[in-house]
């Protein structure tokens, strides 16, 4: 197909809205590079580059020219707006199926049928729906002139927790012509995913890369051991720079902790998660058009994302990779002649990252339990009914499932709701690959670890080397290091702020499928046995109140003045509507005085009478070994009995504990307490366990 020079710069033009707008370096090769059909393309540029403009036009183009459709594979959907709409300022009639559209799905598909869609845009899942391959796919699959593969790295080992589904792709690009269009596309490729991709892309991949090296980036690492001494930090800062930006944390928890106090120190910022929901969108104008300072954001608020004039890209903590560090703070300065990206470094970063890596795959035994349980099954097993069967989370069981039937071939497939046993056998291959990428995570969380200990200006270079680009065009930083120290008096605002209020947890409503037989009991809980909602003062282990607690479970066996002081605050803030008029607590076999110490001090101190009313009956594993919320229900039912021979008192309790975790055991106390009398109970406990 012959090539329009002055057609596809009048597109990027259109595209852009800037009619002064010229292609950057390798841009128009790359290109024209697809439209030609010179064969298989990868282009690696960095973000900002605009290798959303070479496929829009190309797929223009070359419908102009008489081909078929476009197909562009990517897991960054919903953060595709403002490139959908570009391409549609190009006449380009571009749609996509994800998540966040399942109404419009009939209408695409059969839109996508017709040949009305110039290029459709779906997510690597779509690939493993069964119903897509067939109706949709399979009818235009022989006219599709360009198949597009953005984010290719998740191709290679490197994308394999983000998104495992890249590895159908695999499969599927070995089984096209070896004359179709086939453009891939990244922003980070070191000389090993090159390689991974060679492999899976060929025959006679060329690809095209560019620089690196971010000149407008001033990148500096700061450590501050404490969440307090980070708070306090951003705060600060925050207050004083200039522009708009992101906030990157390493859970959700966090995010919407930092977003919290922020906020309390009247800086515009707002939490962007995974769980935010359908105002996710909302929250994305809101910084694209600069009327929130900042998002703290998981890495929900990913790659995909693109504000070019964004002024500084922060770190709260560290995150696992060179890569994933390359990809965020290369969102800030794209457009701008310098612009931050500062990596704060704190304490708790290495176990989170450590959490990350070491559940990336299923352990043997955890395999093992739920092919072990569909034996048994020859007509499958849902998710639920796994559950009630093996000591696994639901999480767990959900990835295990995800990733053995990326498996070729594949020892379970799912037929409706349910998983069954295939003829195949999980292969070795599987344990070594998964042996294999433990220990690459292992050196990128050490290299990151070296990012962080580096001098002020050192930061880019290391990158570059990091990724095997050419570092000889590195320039040193464009702007003056952040302060690095942070005001005490900042710090201890912060200090109280992390030991504020509490954190409110819902009562179960519903005991666990098949209830709980000891009790006798199963379906809903009637109104009157329901707990009230409870408040926990801290999440164990965390900065605050977590910290003391842990101390006082595991070394002190005995719990400060201090907790009682902050509980019995907490509880003067919460001020329940019908408020308590006794105490009670759960019992324990293994720590018998531990919790009924605390719960008398308390009691003591709110002016209200302690009386021990519930008992253990035997001993039974501790709920932190019991990993989903079936196990832990049964682990639960029968072991606690009411001894009193009477109600002290029928009004209304405090019911305190040291640790929520399921909330079994403040469920299943509950309805002893309300079926013998009491009036409502309302449930504290000192800490809420672990970590998003």
């Amino acid at each position: 197909m012959t090539y329009s020079s002055e057609k596809s710069l009048e597109l990027l033009k259109l595209g852009s809205g800037f009619p002064g707008a010229r292609f950057r370096d390798g841009q128009e090769e790359a290109i024209r590079h697809i439209v030609e059909g010179r064969g298989r393309l990868l282009v690696v540029q960095k973000t900002g580059w605009g290798k959303s403009f070479v496929y829009f036009i190309a797929a223009r183009l070359l419908r102009e020219g008489g081909n078929g459709p476009a197909l562009l594979i990517s897991p960054l959907l919903s953060l595709m707006r403002n490139q959908i709409t570009a391409a549609r300022r190009m006449g380009v009639r571009a749609a996509t199926i994800n998540s966040d559209n399942p109404d419009e799905w009939s209408d695409v598909e059969e839109k996508f049928g017709k040949n009305e869609i110039d290029i459709l845009l779906i997510s690597p899942e779509r690939l493993a729906n069964e119903r897509f391959r067939t109706q949709v796919l399979a009818r235009i699959a022989g006219q599709i002139s360009l198949l597009v593969v953005d984010e290719a790295h998740c191709i290679s080992d490197w994308g394999h927790d983000f998104r495992p589904h890249y590895r159908l792709l695999e499969r599927i690009i070995r089984s096209l012509p070896p004359n179709l269009r086939l453009l891939a596309t990244t922003a980070t490729a070191n000389n090993r995913v090159l390689a991974d991709l060679a492999t899976v892309l060929g025959p006679r991949l060329e690809v095209s890369r560019g620089d690196l090296n971010r000149s407008s980036l001033s990148l500096q690492t700061v450590s501050l051991p404490s969440q307090a001494e980070r708070l306090a930090w951003l705060a600060e800062q925050l207050g004083t720079l200039q522009g708009h930006g992101i906030i990157y944390t390493l859970t959700v928890r966090d995010a919407e902790q930092v977003a919290g106090w922020l906020k309390s120190r009247g800086l515009v910022v707002e939490a962007y998660t995974g769980q935010t929901g359908p105002g996710r969108e909302e929250l994305e104008e809101a910084l694209l058009h600069n009327r929130v300072k900042a998002l703290v954001a998981t890495t929900a608020l990913g790659m995909g994302y693109d504000k070019p004039d964004l002024a500084f890209v922060i770190h709260y903590q560290s995150p696992g990779s060179v890569v994933a560090y390359y990809q965020q703070a290369g969102r800030a300065g794209r457009a701008l002649d310098a612009a931050y990206g500062v990596l704060l470094s704190g304490e708790e970063e290495t176990n989170i990252t450590d959490w990350f890596i070491t559940s990336a795959f299923p352990s043997r035994r955890e395999v093992a339990a739920v092919l072990e349980a569909l034996e048994k099954e020859p007509d499958g097993l849902s998710v639920p009914e796994i559950m009630a069967r093996v000591n696994v989370s639901k999480g767990r069981i959900e990835k295990t499932m995800a990733l053995l039937s990326l498996e070729s071939p594949a020892p379970m497939a799912k037929q409706g709701h349910k998983w069954q046993l295939t003829a195949a056998k999980l292969s070795e291959g599987f344990w070594e690959r998964a042996e294999r990428l433990t220990a690459l995570r292992r050196t990128e969380q050490e290299q990151m670890q070296a990012y962080v200990r580096l001098p002020f200006g050192e930061h880019m270079g290391f990158l570059v080397r990091a990724l095997d680009g050419d570092p000889s065009s590195v320039t040193p930083p464009p702007l003056a290091p952040l302060p690095t120290s942070v005001d005490e008096a900042l710090v201890r605002e912060a200090v109280a702020y992390l030991c504020r209020d509490g954190l409110p947890f819902e009562p179960r409503k519903k005991w666990p499928d098949g209830g709980m037989p000891r009790y006798g009991v199963k379906g809903f809980i009637p109104q009157g046995q329901l707990a009230q909602p409870g408040r926990a003062l801290s999440i164990l282990g965390d900065a605050g109140w977590g910290g003391a607690v842990g101390r006082g479970r595991s070394l002190d066996l005995h719990f400060s003045d201090e907790l009682v002081g902050a509980c019995a605050k907490m509880i003067g803030e919460w001020n329940p509507q019908t408020f308590p008029t006794w105490v009670t607590c759960i019992p324990s076999l293994r720590h018998p005085d531990l919790v009924p110490d605390f719960a008398r001090r308390l009691a003591d101190l709110l002016g209200l009478p302690f009386h021990v009313v519930l008992t253990k009956t035997d001993h039974r594993p501790e709920q932190k070994s019991m990993a989903n919320s079936t196990q832990q229900a049964r682990n639960i039912d029968g072991s606690l009995a009411f001894c009193a021979q009477r109600l002290p008192r029928r009004g209304p309790l405090f019911l305190v504990d040291d640790l929520v975790d399921s909330r079994w055991t403040f469920t299943a106390a509950a309805w002893l307490l309300r079926s013998h009398g009491s009036g409502e109970v309302w449930p504290v406990a000192l800490a809420q366990a672990g970590r998003d």
